[in-house]
């Protein structure tokens, strides 16, 4: 079994890509947003607006895997 460490740090490297793309995309959706996300969710218990936020968290983390990929 053969260990390469360029191989490894590739992983970081984009790992730490899409994180941070991850959370570029996701603080510009929360900035388009009339309200603030957290307060809406946490403190007003809106569970529709929740699962949205999910979804669409999971929307961009497919599509920047796939890039990243």
């Amino acid at each position: 079994m053969d260990f390469h460490f360029t191989s490894l740090l590739n992983a970081v490297v984009f790992a730490c890509a899409g994180i941070v793309l991850f959370l570029a995309s996701f603080t510009f959706v929360d900035r388009m947003t009339p309200y603030d996300l957290w307060e809406e969710i946490v403190r007003n218990k809106n569970v529709a607006l929740a699962v949205l936020v999910g979804a669409i968290s999971l929307g961009i983390s497919i599509i920047i895997a796939a890039a990243v990929h």
